[in-house]
């Protein structure tokens, strides 16, 4: 990022900025120290989970507006996926199932509109759909703006937003549970499954499923550890106060504070993830445990 933070903090433009004052403010916030020396400064307060303060919203904490905007981004986040897992898993295994028939091409055509349409448009096009056109059916629904905590208009604020990042991650999954389906039905187990004549119900759960969500699973370990991309375009376009928009506002502020915190923050989420996904395929697999 550009730019010196004593200029943020003093201010630029008008206001004539004296050699002292600059001086003073670097040996207050350590910024006259050695690179090297700066850094194990803020690694230390990092593990003690002091962020220290934002540069432009003074004196807020920057763990506070953090705080602040995880719960929000994580509903959205959570909820989101768990409405596709529940549609996609069994979409993906019935079209895998049924190839070439009327479902399969249906999902297919579903998925592919699902991936291609940008979230930024589609995010609008509800905007205006819910505004002009069915403000009856749903009254006065909230369609942009900050989300309450509790009550009718909290998990009302949050239909748009789940609607849109829903679409995507459901042709996503789709599309990988059907193939990763039909991979499977081709292995010699599931074809002994059968000559044993077990019912196809029996061979799909206890022989297919099972391995057929590795891939699955892959996929939504990704997505979990880098939904700050799709959060992004969403909370932006909503005016939700998530991380997503945190980050942008913070980045566009030139608020070093925050975009350092933010990156620490994701960089644990997404090793977080990619551990919890490791131990997940030892759950689904029994192939993949170590002794």
């Amino acid at each position: 990022m550009p730019g010196d933070p004593t200029y943020l903090l003093l201010g630029e433009g008008e206001i004539r900025i004296s050699q002292e004052q600059m001086a003073a403010l670097r040996a207050r916030w350590g910024l006259d120290r050695p690179h090297h020396e700066q850094f194990f400064i803020w690694a230390r307060n990092l593990l003690r989970g002091d962020f220290g303060d934002s540069l432009i919203r003074k004196g807020i904490p920057v763990r506070q507006m953090i705080f602040e905007a995880i719960p929000v981004t994580a509903i959205l986040n959570v909820t989101s996926l768990a409405i596709a897992l529940l549609v996609a898993i069994p979409a993906g295994i019935i079209a895998g199932v049924r190839r070439n028939s009327t479902f399969d091409y249906g999902t297919a055509v579903g998925s592919t509109l699902g991936v291609a349409l940008p979230n930024f448009w589609l995010a609008l096009m509800l905007i205006v759909l819910f505004a002009l056109y069915v403000p009856r059916w749903f009254g006065d629904l909230p369609l942009v703006g900050r989300i309450p905590p509790f009550g009718l208009k909290s998990w009302q604020g949050y239909i748009l937003p789940v609607l849109v990042l829903t679409t995507e991650q459901m042709a996503v999954l789709t599309r990988v549970m059907r193939a990763s389906t039909l991979e499977v039905l081709t292995q010699d187990y599931v074809r002994t499954a059968y000559a044993k004549g077990l019912p196809n119900v029996i061979v799909l759960v206890r022989h297919a499923v099972r391995n057929a969500l590795l891939p699955v699973v892959t996929v939504i370990g990704f997505r979990i550890a880098f939904i700050l991309s799709g959060t992004i375009v969403v909370e932006t376009v909503f005016a939700i106060p998530g991380i997503g928009r945190l980050f942008t506002d913070s980045i566009f502020r030139l608020d070093y504070q925050v975009v350092q915190s933010l990156v620490v923050v994701l960089a644990v989420l997404v090793v977080v993830v990619n551990l919890l996904t490791d131990l997940t395929y030892a759950i689904i697999d029994p192939r993949i445990r170590i002794n």
